[in-house]
């Protein structure tokens, strides 16, 4: 899943690593995350928003994956 972690993690001028001590996981959760790896939970995703002060919708591109995935169901057979 697409996300702006990185995006929002470097314009806050913050390592991986401090990102994830602030939200409670190791830093290779967020480098699977920015590497679109690993999608994270509901949980993780509302921490690191209030982190940055967005929507998880904005930190997760909650519209363009949806778009994203429709037009996955769409081609299916």
């Amino acid at each position: 899943m697409k996300t702006k972690v990185k995006e929002l993690r470097t314009a806050a001028n913050m390592t991986q690593q401090q990102l994830a001590d602030s939200v409670h996981v190791s830093s290779r959760t967020i480098i699977s995350i920015e590497k679109e790896k690993y999608s994270p939970s509901l949980m993780l995703a509302y921490r690191m928003a209030e982190v940055f002060g967005v929507t998880v919708e904005e930190l997760c591109c909650l519209k363009e994956n949806k778009r994203q995935e429709d037009l996955e169901y769409e081609n299916l057979p």
